[in-house]
């Protein structure tokens, strides 16, 4: 069939096509895309049917053509849903998550629990280690919270103070150093403060400014933990240190004092002072002092004993420590370090190797197994 002979079947085919559904304009041109072929083929193929090819070739090439379109618009549709280049939104639903799985209906512990596990990552071994608790318990702990929450509607928030106290955690977790959740925590914070007009929000923010501008100081180049007392304080961020306590100043003018002020002013004082021998050790007690009136905290009054031992001698740390439970995590360590305070090295290399052996994490256990072979390698020296 020549050419003419061809074009005579197009009105044809393109009726075919058009019954078929596919509008005039791209059945025409699917017809001249099959004509094309045709031309190509047919010298050295030639169908028996040639009308019946040239509707089967067209109408491939109709579905070919429609599908290519359909796909090009898609790709066209997506680019401009996509955002426009520049800066991303500041929209961030962190904040409202936290204050959502801190729901009414569960225990501020409880409440707390879960969020630290649903959105802050941490694991159950880290929340427990945090509340002193075993693992066991707190996957229980967590696992009733999912399951008290599981048929309610997360239409109420949670209230300010258990979203503080999931934010004072995980910034706490981050700054051991296991995890780092430091950063975060601070921008969660600053965002609760912006929005939230409330001493204790801005005391746990000046709080976490002051012990994370010293952040760089505590560990050597090997990785090896400094302690308060041995750090170079030339490398703390001062600017930090100088916004945490302009905030701390400003919510305690408002005489509302509340747990995360007075650890707030504890801190201030420790980085207020130029050396550690300068560290007014007496307003720290006091501080104390209010902090264990606040939260009656066996971990508070720790940490009195070893501020007690500073101001008023080692043997009145060792009486304060004396009050309390042995078992407390890190009590093996403070009593070492007032026991060598008081020059009863042997006691306190034992000690050391105590705390060592119940470290919760490795830098820590390092640095209590260095302190336990100094006394160990005095004691040898010694006639």
């Amino acid at each position: 069939m020549d050419e003419g002979g061809l074009r005579s079947l197009t009105p044809s085919v393109i009726g075919v096509l058009v019954r078929r559904g596919a509008d005039f304009a791209a059945a025409e041109d699917a017809v001249q895309d099959a004509l094309v072929e045709a031309v190509r083929v047919w010298p050295a193929d030639r169908p028996r049917d040639p009308k019946g090819w040239l509707v089967t070739v067209a109408w491939r090439k109709f579905l070919d053509a429609t599908r290519a379109d359909t796909a090009r618009r898609r790709r066209e549709d997506r680019v401009d849903e996509e955002p426009a280049a520049g800066p991303a939104p500041s929209v961030d639903d962190t904040l409202q998550l936290y204050f959502l799985c801190a729901h009414p209906s569960l225990t501020p512990s409880s409440a707390v629990a879960l969020t630290l596990r649903a959105v802050g990552g941490l694991t159950t071994r880290q929340i427990a280690q945090a509340y002193l608790v075993p693992e066991a318990t707190m996957a229980q702990r967590i696992s009733r919270a999912k399951r008290t929450v599981s048929g309610v509607r997360f239409d109420k928030a949670g209230d300010v103070a258990t979203v503080l106290r999931v934010l004072y955690l995980v910034f706490n977790e981050g700054y051991s150093g296991d995890v780092d959740l430091v950063a975060e925590a601070i921008r969660l914070t600053r965002q609760l403060a912006a929005v939230i007009d409330h001493p204790e929000v801005t005391g746990l923010l000046a709080l976490m400014l002051i012990h994370h501008a010293r952040r760089a100081a505590r560990t050597a180049p090997d990785g090896s933990l400094v302690p308060l007392a041995e750090q170079d304080r030339g490398r703390w961020d001062t600017a930090a240190i100088a916004e945490g306590i302009g905030i701390l100043q400003t919510a305690l003018a408002r005489d509302r004092l509340g747990e995360f002020q007075a650890q707030a002013a504890i801190a201030a004082l420790h980085a207020d002072a130029p050396t550690a021998e300068e560290t007014d050790w007496v307003q720290i007690v006091e501080w104390y002092d209010e902090l264990a009136s606040l939260t009656d905290s066996p971990v508070v009054r720790l940490n009195r004993a070893v501020a007690v031992g500073e101001a008023d001698g080692a043997r009145a740390g060792l009486a304060a420590l004396a009050a309390l439970d042995a078992s407390l995590p890190r009590h093996a360590a403070v009593a070492a370090y007032l026991h060598e305070r008081d020059g009863d090295l042997a006691t306190a290399a034992d000690l050391y190797a105590e705390a060592a052996r119940k470290a919760p994490n490795l830098p820590e256990r390092d640095h209590l197994t260095r302190q336990a072979a100094r006394l160990n390698a005095v004691l040898k020296r010694a006639p």
